[in-house]
């Protein structure tokens, strides 16, 4: 008579880890940093037709990396919560800690629950009124949150990348020409190549815009306007 498998929690709990981890390393990472008039975006992205880098609301963004089907779930799903929150009650109770409080909970539920989690790590900006009130928000595939100041990255270089951003790392707020320069330096750096300016997705969340802040920024020289 044969013995029935078993797997203990804990063991259970470290394979899907390990499996989530492995899956992320695949993809290419992007990183979040504060400038002078919000947060700019720099991903590791050579296609033209698949983003990386999305609105989610008038002061909201969203990245993924990873699996992208699985993260273009997530993003989707963010839209649709923050158009029915903010048409229910207002438009300022869509913050960017809910969402990411409610991505937390959807991605701990399916870690915790299904028998493959989601090969995932997402992040959820929010640039404020005045410098230094921009909110970093990284959610880890079991849904961990890190509350990020200054700059974040996620993806598969996402520790060397932090290291060589952390040794540049300047006390003021660099103006959007500057912290492109210093995040296309961390990316060469990391990858140890240089990296062409049309190989990366770049988006800024720009306080100084009326309306919505969001925008992306193409890969031919252009200075970015601020009305």
């Amino acid at each position: 008579m044969s013995m029935p498998y078993y797997i203990s929690p804990e063991q259970l709990m470290q394979d899907k880890a390990e499996y989530a981890k492995k899956g992320i390393a695949k993809g290419r990472s992007i990183i979040a940093m504060e400038y002078e008039h919000g947060v700019l975006f720099v991903a590791d992205n050579p296609s033209t037709s698949l983003f990386k880098v999305s609105e989610i609301y008038d002061a909201i963004a969203f990245s993924g990396a990873g699996k992208y089907s699985e993260f273009e779930h997530l993003r989707k799903a963010g839209i649709q919560h923050a158009d029915l929150k903010g048409f229910m009650y207002s438009r300022q109770d869509v913050t960017a800690r809910s969402l990411a409080n409610g991505y937390s909970q959807t991605l701990g539920t399916i870690f915790s629950q299904e028998l493959k989690p989601f090969e995932v790590e997402i992040l959820v900006a929010q640039v404020g009124e005045q410098a230094g009130s921009n909110e970093l928000y990284r959610i880890a595939f079991d849904g961990t949150i890190f509350h990020d100041r200054l700059f974040s990255v996620i993806g598969g270089r996402s520790e060397a990348l932090l290291m060589a951003l952390r040794k540049r790392e300047h006390s003021e707020r660099l103006n959007h020409d500057a912290a492109l320069t210093h995040c296309l330096e961390a990316l060469e750096h990391v990858h140890d190549q240089k990296i062409s300016r049309e190989a990366v997705e770049v988006a800024v969340l720009d306080r100084t815009r009326n309306g919505r802040k969001f925008m992306r920024i193409p890969s031919t020289p252009s200075s970015v306007s601020h009305s």
